[in-house]
């Protein structure tokens, strides 16, 4: 029994010292960090396209919806692998200080500017997203906004300061601090106004008792990219999954996927595909 004992030892310890120099790979990480906005999963577009991609490559996503702020603090902090986000200053931000690399466009599609069916403000009567932002500040209609530091949020501030307006702190300028769909359902029972993306409106518009009110303005593009993280300075990061997703969502296969979404339901598309290889 010793003898044995003494035999399984010098195997082990042949082998600890071995291994090092059969040059083994290290595990595969099949499990891919997506930190997206919540427009991309509220409109239902990542149900469409996850699975695709899953099948197709044997990685499996596990995904963060957050406001596109809160997606690339994610990936500030390198708690993703790739990011799916449409916040194009705070992205340049990031590619600028080095924490995202590679970023490419994915699909657009545009904002809205939503309200009760009433209009008492009287926004589809404006001739541009700002003149109709100006409304509501007169009239002192209630205006939600998502507050989260999302894609959205940004825009809307951006159109608020192009109006020299800060409408913060006024009554009937209200924060949710939610993601857009659940910033719908709470402007439509408060029949208030609020910026959306179009794919999400068109998702949830039988849910929900607001219309355009305000649409078509160049201002209102709305554009998503994928990012990739940086493994230079996150060596931990999934970095051939993320690579992984942000080819496949640039490829034909995706892209076409995107261009065809929405029509069955909806009879016109939420996304319209922008990939350099489609």
């Amino acid at each position: 029994m010793r003898k044995a004992r003494s035999v399984f030892g010098w195997a082990a310890l042949t082998l600890a010292l071995v291994s090092p120099w059969l040059g083994a790979a290290p595990p595969v990480q099949k499990a891919v960090i997506l930190a997206t906005t919540t427009s991309t999963q509220d409109s239902g577009l990542l149900d469409e396209l996850i699975p695709l991609f899953e099948k197709q490559t044997g990685y499996s996503v596990k995904t963060i919806a957050v406001g596109s702020g809160q997606a690339i603090a994610l990936g500030r902090r390198g708690e993703a692998d790739v990011l799916l986000v449409h916040s194009p200053a705070a992205e340049e931000a990031l590619l600028a200080e080095g924490s995202g690399v590679n970023r490419r466009q994915v699909m657009h599609n545009d904002f809205i500017l939503l309200g009760p069916r009433e209009d008492p403000a009287g926004l589809s009567k404006a001739s541009s997203a700002s003149e109709a932002l100006k409304k509501i500040a007169m009239a002192k209609a209630i205006f939600m906004s998502r507050g989260d530091k999302s894609g959205t949020h940004a825009l809307e501030q951006q159109l608020w300061k192009a109006l020299g307006q800060n409408p913060e702190g006024q009554a009937w300028y209200q924060q949710t601090g939610l993601g857009m769909g659940q910033t719908l359902a709470v402007a439509s029972e408060k029949k208030a106004y609020t910026l959306s993306d179009r794919g999400t409106f068109l998702a949830l518009r039988k849910k929900i008792a607001l219309r355009i009110v305000q649409e078509g303005d160049p201002s209102l593009r709305n554009v998503y990219h994928v990012i990739e993280l940086n493994p230079a300075r996150f060596p931990r990061i999934n970095r051939a999954g993320g690579r992984a997703f942000a080819d496949f969502m640039v490829s034909k296969a995706a892209q076409e996927q995107i261009k065809e979404f929405g029509i069955a339901i909806y009879g016109s598309p939420l996304f319209f595909p922008d990939g350099a290889s489609h």
